[in-house]
């Protein structure tokens, strides 16, 4: 069986509650916390087997929230709703949605933390 190159994320944060809060409103979805001896971590909703990758948000000595470097694409159904609810959920939008062709729409948005992430979807 073939696999696509990236099957786990993490992204950054500051203030746990604001993140999960910030997320779970943009999405509609409850993260999970998974225990972890090292970090916080609050985990996306995921299905063994299902399309696309997994992840969770992170607090880490390790690992600082940035707008710059690598960007997650977040899956939507029509991402005009997640774009919606950005600003109401302490975000800002940085690039309003758009179309990439055949390929369908992205936005990019910033999270409460800092970190620039993206919404795709085919409508």
């Amino acid at each position: 069986m073939e696999k696509n190159a990236v099957n786990w994320f993490e992204i950054p944060v500051s203030d746990m509650a604001r993140a999960k809060s910030f997320y779970s409103k943009v999405f509609d979805k409850d993260l999970q916390d998974m225990p972890n001896p090292n970090m916080e971590m609050a985990a996306f909703p995921w299905t063994q087997g299902a399309e696309f990758a997994a992840g969770a948000l992170i607090k880490s000595e390790q690992a600082s929230p940035s707008a710059e470097g690598s960007t997650v694409y977040f899956s939507c159904e029509d991402l005009s709703n997640e774009l919606s609810r950005v600003e109401a959920s302490g975000g800002k939008i940085l690039y309003p949605k758009s179309s990439i062709g055949e390929h369908g729409f992205i936005a990019q948005v910033l999270d409460t933390e800092g970190n620039k992430i993206g919404l795709h979807s085919a409508n």
